[in-house]
């Protein structure tokens, strides 16, 4: 099965999904499941924890504030957006913005994890705490996960189905919204994804 193929798969097992409250208030609202976006054969996957109110009106993942965050660090490494995939770990909106619930991480990491194994990234950029620690158990590395106060920036050798893959955990672009040192951070940070 192709890469496109394998992707449109996952999501239409993703808009048919009943299980959980969360494609519920997807259905009641009218909002749209977030599936990802950008190359299927790049080299670097971002995956941010669930969409917002942005993102499930549109369909697009990092389209609001913490999207035009994720665009100027882009930008700032000179990698451009449609050259990387962009995703997350659940992939419709909780309600009011709130952390994803492990039960909810558990319903649609399978999902996740397919995306993964069909883009063979080199690199898994995680943005937030909980796509780090999924990524880092997930890769083999829970022996290695810290908090993200000091994970952050980080590269770390994990181990996917298809092979090697490097993991490097970064703030949430949402962070930097209310505090502008993390913003700065994170511009660090992405120096170290472009020198990989």
């Amino acid at each position: 099965m192709s890469k496109y193929d394998e992707m449109k798969k996952i999501r239409d097992e993703v808009i048919a999904l009943e299980e959980g409250e969360l494609s519920k208030f997807r259905k009641e609202n009218n909002y749209h499941a977030v599936l990802g976006e950008g190359s299927h054969d790049s080299k670097i996957m971002f995956i941010g924890e669930a969409p917002g109110k942005n993102e499930a009106m549109t369909g697009r993942p990092f389209c609001g504030a913490a999207g035009r965050i994720l665009d100027e660090l882009l930008a700032s490494v000179e990698i451009p957006r449609t050259e990387v995939y962009i995703t997350n770990i659940v992939k419709d909106r909780p309600p009011e913005n709130r952390d994803p619930l492990p039960s909810e991480i558990e319903l649609y990491a399978p999902f996740l994890d397919r995306q993964i194994d069909a883009i063979e990234p080199k690199v898994i950029a995680t943005l937030g705490r909980f796509s780090m620690e999924y990524i880092m158990r997930k890769m083999g590395l829970s022996f290695e996960l810290e908090p993200i106060s000091r994970a952050h920036g980080k590269v770390y050798d994990g181990k996917a189905g298809f092979g090697p893959v490097k993991v490097v955990p970064l703030y949430h672009p949402a962070a930097a919204i209310y505090n502008q040192s993390l913003k700065d951070t994170l511009k660090k940070d992405f120096q170290t994804l472009r020198n990989l």
